[in-house]
């Protein structure tokens, strides 16, 4: 699934191909990605509105038209794709916005989980979805001390009160587990037992972590590519995720990996305990 980084690339590079588009009308192939209401009513809301700005909240897409913001969800191998109408559709494309200059932002789905939501313009607090979230790792919200005492009221795995987007949006399991490896902690161990020393590292681990990812377009481990096509680099800075029997970077122990509350997990048994 994208996590921040990878939403936060599309994010940039769709901003830079629809700001200032209008829609003609849409296609809705696949029903049940629209959310909140109707297909019907999301097309009819969503003919002659123009593309204004681009935005995100933790993994969500913001899309602000002229008269609402769409909230789109890209789950699993969701993927935006800008195209000249005249080009062939390919199969997995379930939604099309058609601009009135002839070109579609086609939304692609091989597994058919991702979720189109309209709302009026603005509101995407009202959500359930975003009301849930908690602050941005790279944001000034994001504050050690409310972070700690989160993680000490918790006694689950260190690793899932990461992934609880509750704590703080945008973190998935392979950012999770690079934090985790970065700031020296045991992916399972629980996290009200973290001693100050290590609530800061994987605070501090989780801000660096973060802002190199996004500055090297995210990771693409399987599918992801950008709006424009272009794979991630943070792959190539991975130390554990994805690298089970090789070598610590760190010691040389060969890395672990394990299921942690059904999510493979990747971690050295020697440095992080």
């Amino acid at each position: 699934m994208p996590e921040l980084p990878e939403v936060e690339n599309v994010r940039a590079t769709l901003a830079e191909l629809v700001i200032g588009k209008k829609i003609d009308r849409v296609s809705v192939g696949v029903p049940k990605m629209i959310v909140g209401m109707p297909a019907e009513a999301f097309i009819d809301n969503m003919i002659d509105q123009q593309i204004e700005a681009v935005r995100r909240r933790g993994k969500f897409l913001l899309i602000d038209t002229t008269d609402g913001t769409l909230l789109s969800h890209l789950r699993m191998e969701g993927k935006y794709r800008l195209n000249n109408a005249s080009d062939p559709v390919d199969k997995h494309t379930h939604v099309i916005f058609h601009f009135t200059d002839d070109t579609e932002l086609r939304y692609l789905d091989v597994r058919k989980f991702g979720t189109m939501e309209l709302v009026p313009k603005h509101q995407e607090d009202t959500t359930k979805s975003i009301q849930k979230l908690g602050p941005e790792p790279l944001s000034s919200n994001f504050e050690k001390k409310a972070f700690g005492t989160k993680l000490q009221k918790s006694g689950r795995a260190v690793k899932t009160v990461l992934l609880d987007q509750s704590l703080v949006a945008g973190i998935g399991n392979i950012y999770a587990d690079e934090i985790c490896f970065q700031a020296k902690v045991l992916p399972e161990r629980p996290a009200n037992t973290l001693k100050p020393a290590e609530i800061t590292r994987l605070y501090e681990s989780t801000k660096a972590i973060m802002t190199e990812a996004v500055a090297l377009g995210g990771s693409t481990i399987r599918t992801y590519v950008n709006s424009q096509g272009k794979i991630g680099g943070y792959q190539e800075k991975l130390q554990v995720y994805g690298e089970k029997g090789n070598p610590c970077p760190r010691c040389g122990t060969p890395i672990i990996k394990i299921k942690l509350n059904g999510r493979g997990t990747h971690f050295c048994p020697k440095c992080q305990k």
